[in-house]
């Protein structure tokens, strides 16, 4: 019997410390809920079902494997973040060749053919019903608003200053999060994430001379719909592959990209040139299909709050970009906001780290109380 109890509170510590247990498993492991609270009954059932010295043998290991799936998953969604980085001045290239409406159905256009070529290949099957809404979500916000409001902001904004107020993405990202599925974040992260969000607004107002202007509007309007794409992009990812949602997310969509492109190209001129078919080519399979893939697989395994606050990195590396590929001369404000968001980073993965070890030793000293046979 203490065999047993020992196995039972080293199954419920392994379940705990891994937030993100077995994405595509099951799906009590896929809701954030199932997957933060195990039901002693449940690890007691299957602590029973298998012997005391298997279960007790195979928990060592599934309690090694979390710290590894958490940093595999900040290493995909930290992948993600660079390939986001670089889609503002893309989009500036692409800008050279082709009108905003003719860029962003374009995109749409390119990246969906690629993403169906692939479903095609591996024969995914269609997936359920009740992920067709949620799919919609995910293609209205990161496939058509987020790059179209963009697209619009970067006629009358610089790329380093977009970059720096698309900054409070992390933000709306974790509250709607938090939200949407039911993560907890801790006071900690909170503090960080609305320092970060603090840097940015103070940026934009001065870089603005006190007022919004039109560019600005497009961009806030852009953080909510991509938000909310993301949101619901990274709970569908733990049911489905992170691929398979933003690719069936663009094949949703191909149908409007389609319409969109027949409109706009004969209404916006084309001057075709080597920055503008980079951009375009970048644009669409860099940023909205293979950057939305490791991003979504990525935040599937740390969580939509955790992995969000990683692009708080996002404003400094496209100042980078913006300055080597577009020769944009950045103002003393820009880079010392994005490095203080920058150092946001480093508070918010501290306290998702921290929390994570909190809940396992309050997990850990609920099951430690002696159980009498």
């Amino acid at each position: 019997m203490r065999a047993e109890n020992s196995a039972t509170r080293t199954s419920a510590i392994a379940v705990v410390a891994d937030p993100a247990v077995t994405p595509h498993s099951t799906s009590a492991a896929s809701s954030p809920a199932g997957s933060s609270t195990a039901s002693p009954a449940g690890s007691s059932a299957a602590s029973s079902a298998a012997s005391p010295a298997g279960s007790a043998a195979a928990s060592p290991a599934a309690s090694s494997a979390a710290p590894s799936a958490g940093r595999s998953g900040t290493v995909l969604a930290g992948l993600g973040v660079v390939a986001f980085s670089l889609t503002f001045p893309a989009t500036a290239w692409g800008l050279e060749s082709f009108g905003p409406w003719s860029l962003v159905a374009l995109r749409s256009v390119l990246a969906a053919l690629v993403a169906g070529g692939v479903l095609l290949a591996a024969r995914v099957p269609l997936p359920p019903r009740s992920h067709w809404a949620g799919l919609a979500v995910v293609g209205g916000g990161v496939v058509v608003g987020f790059p179209l409001l963009t697209t619009l902001a970067l006629q009358t904004s610089t790329t380093s200053h977009a970059a720096v107020v698309v900054g409070l993405l992390p933000l709306t990202t974790a509250l709607l999060g938090s939200l949407r599925t039911g993560e907890r974040p801790s006071r900690a992260f909170w503090i960080a994430a609305l320092a970060g969000a603090a840097v940015v607004i103070a940026f934009t107002v001065q870089q603005s001379g006190g007022a919004l202007a039109t560019g600005d509007l497009y961009l806030f309007g852009a953080l909510l719909v991509c938000a909310a794409g993301y949101t619901e992009g990274g709970r569908l990812a733990r049911v489905m592959p992170g691929w398979q949602v933003i690719g069936w997310a663009l094949v949703l969509c191909l149908p409007l990209a389609v319409a969109g492109s027949l409109i706009a190209l004969p209404l916006e001129p084309v001057h075709l040139n080597a920055h503008g078919v980079l951009g375009l080519v970048w644009v669409a399979a860099g940023s909205t299909f293979l950057g939305l893939y490791v991003w979504y697989r990525g935040m599937a395994a740390i969580g939509v709050a955790r992995a969000s606050q990683l692009q708080l990195a996002q404003p400094l590396l496209t100042l980078v970009w913006s300055f080597l590929l577009l020769g944009e001369e950045l103002s003393a404000a820009a880079p010392v906001a994005a490095v203080a968001v920058l150092v946001c980073i480093a508070a918010t993965q501290r306290a998702g780290r921290h929390a994570g070890r909190e809940a396992v030793t309050v997990r850990s000293g609920r099951e430690s109380r002696p159980v009498r046979s």
